[in-house]
């Protein structure tokens, strides 16, 4: 019983902090899991092994796989998944919080959690692309990028399969996030500031000088 707990307190947790990382992997690999019997979702979740949904998220997740590559696209996107990510996530971590037996209430704390962590991770994302596409090097966002994807399956499995390590991981996760994010938003008001100041027009020069003849 209570390893079926740390089970469902995990896939909450991990829904909610892989969706704001990746949405649509995340679905996908909760979905596949679910269908390839590694886990029994809780009925909220269900909904994600099916083919409809298994297929508009596979197409979202390839349109993602190359947006995510492209520098300046990339944070484009992530400002529009801004308005989903972080409420999908948190939906998402509600309904597994069926899992916990709790009622409405187990569903008001996964919401509340669910929505928290999203919001960490994606804002983390952001940020730190934000700030790699200062530079003009391509290399970095297609390694970025692969890392998420691989951060979001192999959280997502640990989260189901060694639940405590995962919580372990998470807990670090966050105090990373909070230690790091400061000095990414600083970072980028300077690089903002430097390239305003590369662009501004500047400004004509006043001639002071008298003519001779006064």
């Amino acid at each position: 019983m209570e390893s079926q707990t740390i089970q469902s307190i995990a896939l909450m947790l991990g829904a909610g902090w892989a969706s704001g990382i990746n949405l649509y992997a995340a679905m996908l690999v909760m979905g596949w899991m679910g269908i390839s019997g590694q886990v029994q979702l809780p009925p909220g979740l269900e909904i994600l092994t099916h083919p409809m949904v298994m297929g508009a998220a596979g197409l979202m997740f390839l349109v993602e796989f190359f947006a995510d590559k492209i520098p300046g696209v990339d944070s484009l996107w992530d400002a529009l998944h801004t308005f989903i990510r972080i409420p999908a996530g948190a939906l998402m971590a509600a309904a597994a919080a069926q899992g916990l037996d709790m009622g409405a209430a187990g569903e008001l704390a996964g919401l509340i959690l669910g929505g928290s962590l999203a919001t960490t991770s994606h804002v983390s994302k952001a940020s730190t692309r934000a700030l790699i596409n200062t530079s003009p090097e391509p290399v970095t966002n297609w390694t970025a990028s692969v890392g998420e994807d691989v951060a979001v399956v192999g959280g997502l499995w640990t989260a189901l399969h060694h639940p405590w390590v995962f919580v372990l991981l998470l807990i670090l996760f966050i105090l990373l996030a909070a230690w790091l994010l400061p000095k990414i938003w600083r970072l980028l008001k300077s690089a903002g500031t430097t390239l305003f100041s590369w662009f501004r027009k500047p400004e004509p020069e006043t001639d002071t000088t008298k003519p001779s003849g006064e």
